[in-house]
């Protein structure tokens, strides 16, 4: 019987040192991978899971410099690497007494991918935009990385994500078809200007609305979310990912996890989802960037695409909640270190996912190149400015509106004039320098102006650069 106790009492002693061992291996969030891009000269995050209140080394083969950070008793623990200029490749070694290695690492440009289904559509599967064929046969991009975050929707924020597809991967034809086009178009125009290593993290859901993206502490800003953030408090702590159209769902699971990596900005794809609210759009959307910017406490760039053109063209100047949504966009670039790709000319009326995907990416890239990485180039087509009436006239003012023409040397196409009576009528526009002179026989004294003010305008308004001016109003009648 002793012996019996004695052997029991051993292989008890047994399985806790193995048990030991195995918690002594590091643990690390599956944004963690092999193939990674990290964020050039900064202070790079980096976290895991370790025996509790052990210590743990990170070795940095760019300059051989080692970490150290300790475990608390949760035994979660977090480090800051510097890293260099952009480069690679390069391997992280972590250790707690066993060793993990990263390799094949490069240090570049990494950019957060999100919103719905425009930005989730792929080159190829479901997607098919123009020339995927060939888009994906010349997409031989080794230091263009890129992470796909699998859908997942939480009831509770989440430490990690739940999934991806194969973590890293070095951008190639084998597994470029079912990425991001936007992203990877935004991505490769930068690589290709910047001459440094891309990093891509695509984390998006078709057909999801903003506020599932955005944390219930900033909705909570929102009296019109109390209700549905009422109810979710009182959800169990579980994950639905069948169930991605609530508040903060999309924030919990795949946005959340991501905090704190280091990145250089945001690019962003949504809205059509929340087109029947635009005016609750014009707080919502910029409390959302303002949301994830506090989660990684740095104002970081964000730039997004404003809805492309959709639905029938109509003969007259009719109600248009996708105009309102647009207007909602176009008001979120008073918000600092924003920028919008404008895409009015490449919609396609019988479908709400265009297949141009090329000029959505470079738009986006241009934002970027601009005013993060600071080139001297025009990135943003015409924006409206201010107004004058003069006599049965209005004249109005842009931004961006250098070499102002419209794309086909046409007439300017797109302009409705309103007077007190509210009712709109097709307007004659000339271009004048950087202004554009608006006026109806039909409108003696005019009061407001409308351009490109329909689900899906006919209008042709451009820069010299080729970018087509933004869709505006100057009244704000319902």
């Amino acid at each position: 019987m002793k012996n019996k106790i004695l052997k029991s009492l051993l292989f008890c002693f047994a399985l806790s040192l193995t048990g030991s061992v195995v918690n002594a291996e590091i643990k690390l969030p599956k944004i963690f991978t092999d193939n990674m891009v990290l964020q050039q000269k900064t202070d790079a995050p980096i976290w895991g899971k370790a025996t509790p209140e052990k210590e743990v080394k990170i070795t940095t083969s760019w300059d051989n410099q080692m970490y150290k950070a300790k475990a608390g008793k949760d035994g979660k623990w977090l480090a800051r690497v510097n890293t260099p200029t952009a480069g690679g490749p390069y391997s992280i070694a972590i250790s707690d007494g066993k060793t993990l290695t990263l390799n094949n690492i490069l240090i570049g440009e990494v950019w957060i991918c999100s919103g719905q289904s425009n930005m989730e559509m792929p080159l190829a599967g479901w997607g098919k935009i123009n020339d995927y064929e060939k888009e994906i046969a010349d997409a031989q991009y080794p230091n263009i990385r890129l992470l796909h975050v699998n859908k997942t929707a939480s009831t509770r924020p989440l430490d990690d994500l739940a999934g991806t597809r194969n973590g890293w991967q070095e951008c190639s034809p084998a597994n470029i078809a079912e990425f991001s086009a936007t992203a990877y178009f935004f991505g490769r125009d930068l690589h290709k200007n910047l001459n440094v290593p891309v990093g891509l993290i695509s984390t998006s859901w078709g057909g999801t609305i903003a506020e599932a993206w955005t944390s219930g502490e900033s909705l909570e800003y929102i009296p019109d979310f109390k209700p549905a953030l009422d109810d979710m408090k009182n959800q169990p702590e579980e994950v639905k990912t069948e169930k991605p159209n609530r508040v903060t769902v999309l924030y919990n699971a795949m946005i959340h996890p991501l905090v704190p990596f280091a990145f250089q900005g945001a690019i962003w794809y949504q809205g059509e989802s929340n087109a029947g609210r635009a005016a609750q759009y014009k707080e919502l959307f910029p409390l959302m960037i303002r949301d994830w910017r506090k989660a990684w406490n740095r104002d970081f760039p964000f730039y997004f695409a404003q809805l492309a053109n959709f639905k029938d063209q109509q003969p007259e100047s009719v109600y248009s909640d996708w105009a309102e949504l647009r207007e909602a966009q176009l008001q979120t670039l008073h918000l600092d270190n924003t920028g919008m790709a404008v895409i009015i000319d490449i919609g396609e009326a019988k479908d709400i996912h265009p297949k141009n995907k090329q000029d959505v990416g470079i738009r986006l890239a241009l934002n970027a190149r601009a005013l993060t990485y600071k080139e001297k180039i025009p990135y943003s087509g015409p924006l409206y400015k201010s107004y004058k009436i003069k006599g049965n006239k209005i004249h109005i003012h842009f931004s961006h509106a250098d070499g102002l023409k419209t794309n086909d040397g046409s007439e300017v196409k797109g302009f409705a004039i309103a007077g007190s009576d509210h009712v709109f009528h097709w307007a004659n526009a000339v271009i004048e320098g950087n202004k554009v002179i608006v006026g109806s026989p039909e409108v003696k004294f005019p009061v407001a102006v409308r351009y490109a003010w329909a689900d899906n305008p006919v209008c042709n308004l451009y820069d010299g650069a080729g970018l087509p001016a933004s869709p505006f109003r100057t009244d704000n009648w319902k």
